[in-house]
């Protein structure tokens, strides 16, 4: 969808891009969830994993993201999907 909007907007010079984060520490992490999958599915735990070595990003880590491409410097930045997933979608 945001690729379609964004080829859609361009002529417009109306820009579209998407941010797609790991998981974030703000507190409203289950801790009931790692142990869901690490105890009772550990053949997914795997995927879930992030692959650099941290379990969860910070929550400034995406609004630096976010910040990014609203400035100046993103000016000719469109239809791009910027992973803050700390590798977790190349496992």
């Amino acid at each position: 969808m945001s690729l379609a909007l964004a080829n859609e907007l361009a002529a417009s010079s109306i820009r579209v891009n998407t941010v797609h984060p790991t998981g974030v520490a703000t507190g409203m992490a289950p801790m009931s969830l790692h142990g869901l999958l690490t105890d009772g599915r550990p053949d997914l735990s795997p995927i879930y994993q992030n692959a650099l070595p941290v379990p969860l990003v910070e929550a400034r880590d995406v609004s630096n993201a976010v910040l990014y491409l609203l400035s100046d410097e993103a000016r000719h930045v469109t239809g791009t999907q910027l992973k803050v997933d700390a590798g977790v979608t190349i496992r």
